[in-house]
């Protein structure tokens, strides 16, 4: 088995993945979405890359369990349901529906778990109440707060000093906090939010960074491989969920603290804060799964990458590259000859989860598969597979698309024209459902077998 590096945000270095557990057992926690809205397409960049790295490992032989969380319960999903006229609960669960349906799209599958915060107030009230135990924590009119200077290794994860620091709670509980510094890992139920639940300390709801820590160790235990996200949650998130997870259980919650970068609008990060939002469904029905893959795995997950449309056409034309060559490759094994792209492709995975490095081993194989007669695709389909776009080497099937599913394709482009999102959604889904994956092109929509 390789050794696979890969960088851990704490030390600033390459670490080698080392499984706790016999059978190359190895545990991936990745932050998911709050959900208050749909998500846009950079919400979908950590959902790709860390569903990338799982099939990764359990190509490399790991025995890879991937958790990606739901939060469910937020300030964020009062505030939008308060402003929609609909119950917090209600809002939440139509809003993780969509999501799941839209990252679904994307053709990789599930993550093993997805938990919500709703579902695991029991593990959530058993973790504050440790960190209470330790002196850790401090109850006061029906709040609790982290004492963050209990914590000598506390900044260890953000490298940020912590005069320099800012929980980003605002003014909210400052009467109440020992220190600005503190954060809320439970919050008193106050006028206007729906839902809340009973404790020892008073009736209210968990804060943010406490739902994860409880979640990860919930099905993952503590120690586990590999923490991921967006670079966005290193600071206060993710240094406040290892810090808990320290002081209430004494001992690291992750080895490893995986980040990727944010996608940018031309210089600025994708955010709904920022208004420069392209929704996932919306970018899937333009561009397609493929090529919307494609470009993700045409930059390194750590760094940045510029969502825009030339950055998209680059994708679009690699992705036809690969399916011409798809086209002329017959059944069985790749000759020798070309075995050094295919090493060279999972050499780069190993070494930092470089797909832009693998993706170029990838273009190098075609290029030269495309010199050569009678060439076998497996090679192609191993490595297409771990980008979740085996389909891709595969022959041109069937006589396309029959009578119902066309009909379906103008009701949609009718929807579509008429703004109908949802119905236009809905269609897209029933094609899927059906077999048949919506391309919108230069040409218009057309068809392709799932």
């Amino acid at each position: 088995m390789p050794e696979i590096r890969l960088h851990d945000t704490r030390s600033g270095q390459l670490k080698p993945l080392v499984a706790r557990e016999p059978g190359n057992r190895v545990g991936i926690y990745a932050c998911g979405p709050t959900v208050y809205n749909r998500i846009h397409v950079g919400n979908a960049r950590p959902f790709v890359v860390f569903s990338w790295l799982k099939r990764f490992l359990a190509h490399e032989g790991y025995d890879v369990t991937f958790v990606a969380n739901v939060t469910d319960v937020n300030d964020k999903i009062y505030d939008a349901a308060r402003a929609a006229g609909v119950g917090s609960e209600e809002l939440a669960v139509e809003m993780t529906e969509h999501y799941r349906a839209d990252t679904e799209a994307l053709g990789l599958g599930r993550p093993d778990h997805e938990p919500l915060a709703s579902e695991t107030i029991d593990g959530i009230v058993a973790l504050i109440q440790a960190l209470l135990d330790r002196d850790a924590a401090y109850a006061v009119e029906g709040d609790v707060y982290f004492r963050v200077r209990s914590d000598d290794a506390y900044g260890t994860l953000s490298h940020r000093h912590l005069d320099d620091l800012d929980q980003g709670e605002g003014v909210e509980g400052i009467a109440l906090k020992e220190d600005p510094l503190d954060f809320a890992l439970w919050k008193a139920q106050k006028e206007g939010e729906d839902t809340a639940w009973d404790t020892p300390w008073g009736r209210g709801r968990p804060g943010w960074h406490i739902e994860c820590s409880a979640m990860a160790e919930d099905l993952l235990g503590v120690g586990f491989e590999i923490h991921g996200g967006g670079s966005d949650l290193v600071f206060p998130h993710h240094e406040n969920e290892a810090a808990q997870t320290r002081l209430g259980r004494g001992e690291e919650l992750a080895q490893i603290w995986m980040h990727n970068g944010m996608l940018e609008m031309r210089g600025e990060k994708m955010s709904k804060s920022l208004g420069n939002i392209s929704l996932l469904p919306e970018v899937l029905d333009e561009w397609g799964r493929e090529t919307l893959l494609l470009f993700f795995a045409s930059g390194h997950y750590h760094q940045p990458i510029v969502f825009a449309p030339d950055t998209l056409r680059d994708a679009q034309g690699r992705l036809k590259r690969i399916r011409e060559a798809g086209r002329r490759l017959v059944d069985g094994p790749s000759p020798a000859a070309l075995r050094e792209h295919r090493d060279a492709f999972f050499t780069a995975l190993a070494d930092d989860f470089n797909t832009a490095g693998a993706l170029a081993a990838l273009a190098a194989w075609v290029s030269d598969a495309n010199k050569l007669e009678d060439v076998g695709r497996d090679d192609l389909v191993e490595m297409l597979d771990i980008f979740g776009l085996a389909e891709l080497a595969a022959p041109d099937a069937g006589d396309g698309p029959p009578p119902e599913a066309l009909e379906l394709l103008a009701a949609r482009e009718s929807a579509r024209a008429g703004k109908d999102w949802a119905e236009a959604d809905r269609l897209r889904d029933e094609l899927a459902a059906s077999g048949w994956i919506v391309r919108d092109g230069a040409n218009g929509a057309e068809l392709v077998p799932a």
